[in-house]
C-alpha cells in the first residue's frame, strides 16, 4: 500500500489535509478523525451506510468515516489487504477497487447479537454484570461494546470526540477492550436539575430541560424512541455484540409503555434479557418474582435466566430457594454470585445518602454535599491517599478540616443558595486563609464574586446573585449552550506538573485573577484557566479529573 501512503503524503504537501498533531499516525482530513481512515482504500467512499459528510478544518466538506461499520471489524482490513494483493491491484484508484468495495460490504454487514442486564430494582449490580459480560466476551475474542440507551446519571464523562455520556459506559467500554467510548453507547442522558426537572443530553449534546410529564408525554414518543431504535441498529452493525444495560426496574407499570430504558430497548434489539437481583437487600426472591409477572407476556419470553447477586457468604443456603423461584416463575437461575467489594463510580448521588464521609486517613477532606452534587467522582483518587472525606451539610461539619472542596454541581445558583442557607458559606469565609479551599466547576463559579443568571437559564428564575466574593470573577448564565472538551494542562503554581482532565459546564467566567492552569492546544496558543489566590489558599477550576 505504500502507493496510498504516498498518494496521502502527496495531499498533505500541496496542504489539501491540515495538520492534525493529536493523531499518533498522521495528520487527519478534519477535528477528531482518527488517521487510520487516512490509508482506507476506499477512502472516500462516500457510500451513505458508513459514513457521512462533515466540515473539514478549511471549512469544506470531507468525508467522515469515523463511524464506519466496516473498518472497525478487524477481519475487514485482513479481507481487503489479500484480496487487493490476489487481484493484482497497485493504485487504489484501479476501478476494480468500487468491485472489491461492495464484495467487502456484502460479506461483511451483519448484525451483532444483543443481550440487555435488567435488575429487579435499582443498584441491583447490572452495571458491573454488564462490564463482566463484555470482558468476557473481549477476551474470548469478539468485538463487544456496552450499551444504555436512556441514562440518568450526575457522573459523566467526555468523550474523545467531545460528546457526554454517563462515567459508567466509559468504564463497560474499558471492560470491553475499547480505548475511545463514544456517544452511540449512551444516545439519551438525564441530568436532573431539580426534583421534576432533568436536562436531556442527546447523543452527547444538551437537548432541552424536561420536566418528568414532558419527558414521558413529549419525548418519548416522539425523538425518544427514533433515537434508540438507530443507536441500537448502529451498535448491532459495528460490533459482534452489544451488552445492554436497563435503568432502575423494567417492571414499572406506571410508565410501562413509555420506558425506552428497558423491555422496548429490549424489543429493539431483539435482545435476550438477564434478571439480576441484589440477595444482600432482602426480600430477593420476592422482587425478583415479582418483576416476572409483572412484566407482559410477550415480553416476559425474552427473559432467559435470573442472577443472585451479591451473596455474602457460602452460596449454598440459597440454592434451595432459587430451585423454587425457578419453578414459581418459570424462569432459570443462571448464576449465583458471591459479595465481592468493587470500587466503581456511583451513578447518582443516591449512593451518597446517609453517609458522613468515607476513609480513614490523616487528612480530613472537607466536601461541600450540594443537594445536586455532579461529577462526584472526581474525588475518588483522594480514597487512594492518606486521606479522609467528610461530607459537609452544616457549619459544624467544617471543624478540624485541612483542606475543602467545592465540588460539581448541576444547579450552581440553586445549590449555592442551598449553602448560604445551611450556614455553610460562613463557615467557609472563616476558614478563608487558613485551611486549602478548592472549588471545581460549580463549586468554582460559587468562589466568584457575581453570578449573573439574568435570564434563568441557570435556575429557572432570573437573578443576579453574590458569590463568596472569594475570587474577582462574573460567571454568566445567558444561553442554553454546555462547554464540553477534553483538557490537557500544566499547573502554574508549586513545582508546575502536568494534568489532564475534563470540562463540562454552562455559563462563561470572567476572570479577575490570576491563573492556576495554563491549557495547551495542539492548534494555536495556550490559554489560562482557573484562578488562585496562593496568599489566601484559594483555587478554583473548571478542570474535573484534575486530581
Amino acid at each position: 500500500m505504500d502507493c496510498i501512503r504516498k498518494r496521502v503524503n502527496d495531499e498533505i504537501e500541496r496542504g489539501w489535509i491540515g495538520s492534525n498533531l493529536e493523531c499518533p499516525y498522521h495528520p487527519c482530513h478534519f477535528w477528531g478523525q482518527d488517521c487510520t481512515f487516512c490509508y482506507c482504500p476506499f477512502y472516500p467512499c462516500e457510500d451513505e451506510d458508513l459514513g457521512c459528510s462533515t466540515q473539514g478544518k478549511n471549512g469544506k466538506p470531507v468525508w467522515n468515516c469515523s463511524d464506519c461499520l466496516l473498518i472497525h471489524r478487524k477481519e475487514v482490513g485482513s479481507y481487503v489487504m489479500s484480496e487487493i494483493r490476489s487481484r493484482g491491484i497497485t493504485d487504489a484508484r484501479d476501478h476494480r477497487m468500487k468491485d472489491l468495495f461492495q464484495d467487502a460490504k456484502k460479506r461483511f454487514w451483519r448484525m451483532g447479537k444483543a443481550l440487555m442486564v435488567v435488575g429487579a430494582t435499582s443498584d441491583a449490580g447490572k452495571s458491573v454484570t454488564v462490564a463482566a459480560i463484555c470482558r468476557i466476551l473481549h477476551r474470548r475474542g469478539y468485538l463487544v461494546a456496552p450499551f444504555k440507551s436512556q441514562n440518568m446519571s450526575l457522573n459523566s464523562k467526555v468523550t474523545r470526540n467531545g460528546s457526554e455520556i454517563a462515567m459508567i459506559q466509559t468504564l463497560q467500554s474499558q471492560a470491553a477492550g475499547l480505548k475511545n467510548p463514544d456517544h452511540h453507547m449512551n444516545p439519551i442522558l438525564l441530568k436532573p436539575k431539580g426534583d421534576d426537572m432533568s436536562q436531556v443530553v442527546v447523543c452527547g449534546k444538551p437537548f432541552a430541560d424536561y420536566r418528568v410529564k414532558g419527558y414521558y408525554d413529549e419525548f418519548v414518543p416522539g425523538p425518544g424512541i427514533r433515537i434508540v431504535k438507530e443507536h441500537v441498529d448502529f451498535m448491532r452493525r459495528r460490533y459482534d455484540f452489544v451488552v445492554m444495560e436497563g435503568a432502575g426496574s423494567p417492571a414499572e407499570i406506571n410508565i410501562y409503555d413509555k420506558d425506552i430504558a428497558n423491555m422496548k430497548a429490549a424489543e429493539m434489539a431483539d435482545a435476550a434479557v438477564v434478571l439480576v437481583v441484589n440477595v444482600e437487600w432482602g426480600g430477593s426472591f420476592a422482587y425478583a418474582l415479582g418483576t416476572v409477572e409483572l412484566i407482559p407476556e410477550k415480553d416476559r419470553r425474552r427473559i432467559k435466566g435470573i442472577i443472585l447477586n451479591n451473596v455474602r457468604g457460602s452460596t449454598d443456603s440459597i440454592r434451595q430457594g432459587a430451585r423454587k423461584l425457578e419453578e414459581m416463575a418459570g424462569v432459570p437461575v443462571i448464576g449465583v454470585i458471591p459479595h465481592v467489594e468493587v470500587s466503581l463510580p456511583s451513578e447518582d448521588s443516591e449512593a451518597l445518602r446517609g453517609v458522613g464521609g468515607k476513609g480513614s486517613g490523616r487528612y480530613k477532606i472537607g466536601v461541600v454535599r450540594f443537594p445536586r452534587i455532579a461529577n462526584f467522582s472526581d474525588l475518588d483518587p483522594l480514597f487512594m491517599e492518606d486521606a479522609s472525606v467528610a461530607y459537609v451539610q452544616s457549619p459544624e461539619d467544617l471543624d478540624g478540616v485541612d483542606a475543602v472542596i467545592l465540588p460539581g454541581t448541576k444547579n450552581t445558583v440553586a445549590d449555592y443558595k442551598w449553602m448560604c442557607a445551611a450556614g455553610i458559606s460562613d463557615g467557609l469565609k472563616a476558614l478563608k486563609g487558613k485551611v486549602p479551599i478548592l472549588g471545581i466547576c460549580g463549586g468554582y463559579q460559587m468562589m466568584g464574586s457575581v453570578m449573573d443568571d439574568s435570564v434563568g437559564m441557570e435556575s429557572g428564575a432570573a437573578g443576579i446573585y453574590e458569590g463568596l466574593g472569594f475570587f474577582d470573577n462574573r460567571t454568566v448564565f445567558s444561553e442554553y449552550k454546555k462547554t464540553v472538551a477534553n483538557r490537557e494542562a500544566t499547573l502554574l503554581r508549586g513545582d508546575g506538573g502536568e494534568v489532564t482532565g475534563y470540562e463540562l459546564h454552562m455559563g462563561q467566567t470572567e476572570v479577575g485573577e490570576e491563573p492556576l492552569f495554563r491549557i495547551e492546544r495542539m492548534f494555536g496558543d495556550p490559554w489560562n484557566e482557573g484562578s488562585v489566590k496562593e496568599d489566601e489558599k484559594l483555587f478554583g477550576t473548571y478542570l474535573h479529573g484534575c486530581f
